[in-house]
């Protein structure tokens, strides 16, 4: 594939996946894989590009205020703890398996977010296992009741199937959590950089190699993709997001149950 093209599809999915705080990495092996890279090679340079698409992003969303660095550092540790234990189990079902897994949870996710909320009565500050948040521009009340199993069974599936959870991350704070759309995309874009960056890592220390002249085309392809697309949902009102992640979602779903049924 020609690398103009690619970069042009890179920078294509860094703004739709910015935009949606979903990531977006399974997107990017799968565009790699098919301009002619190797797994390998697809893996480490797709987990470069989301660590620089949305490092750039998180510049966007951190001036805007839409970052709720509490939540990344809660959510992002519980998720990775129990990530940890996810991976562990994961040898015991197959690829294909696993496939499955991971769409039948997209497709929940995708649903959950296509259905109209309603506005629910703000939780008491004074009851029990509430965590009450309070920022320059949002304040709302987390459940913790629900919201912890949530956040340990979404992080427990994400290190199952191998992916950062940005799919899982931003119905978990909207529907579980009760954080708004904006707060959600900003937050779990920070936290998709993080999980990017230490996937990276483990590439390099593996000592696979990138091909560094395609890799900066593409990182920069993306570092472009991540600013605009942050920019936009700046922008863009909350139930649109909302939608378009929806839809998103939905298309990784099939292409995953695809590439299963296709995969012996």
């Amino acid at each position: 594939m020609n690398l103009i093209v690619l970069a042009l599809i890179i920078f294509g999915i860094a703004f739709l996946m910015t935009m949606t705080g979903r990531g977006g990495g399974n997107f990017y092996v799968l565009a790699l894989v098919l301009s002619g890279l190797s797994m390998h090679t697809s893996a480490s340079t797709g987990q470069f590009i989301l660590f620089i698409s949305s490092i750039s992003a998180t510049l966007i969303f951190g001036r805007g205020r839409l970052v709720e660095w509490k939540l990344v550092i809660i959510i992002g540790g519980l998720t990775a703890f129990s990530a940890f234990f996810g991976g562990f189990f994961a040898h015991y079902f197959t690829g294909k398996i696993l496939k499955f897994i991971f769409s039948f949870f997209l497709l929940i996710a995708a649903f959950l977010m296509l259905r109209h909320v309603k506005d629910k009565k703000p939780l008491s500050v004074k009851k029990k296992y509430v965590w009450h948040i309070k920022s320059k521009k949002y304040e709302y009340a987390i459940n913790l009741k629900i919201a912890l199993p949530v956040i340990l069974a979404t992080g427990f599936g994400a290190g199952m199937v191998g992916v950062s959870g940005g799919s899982f991350l931003v119905p978990l704070m909207v529907l579980a959590c009760g954080v708004p759309m904006n707060i959600a995309v900003g937050t779990s874009t920070t936290m998709v950089a993080g999980t990017a960056l230490m996937g990276f890592i483990g590439h390099m220390v593996t000592g696979e190699i990138i091909p560094t002249n395609i890799t900066l085309v593409l990182a920069g392809a993306g570092a472009i993709g991540g600013l605009l697309g942050g920019s936009f949902a700046l922008k863009t009102k909350p139930a649109i997001l909302k939608k378009l992640f929806a839809y998103t979602t939905l298309l990784a779903s099939i292409i995953m149950i695809m590439n299963a049924i296709l995969t012996k």
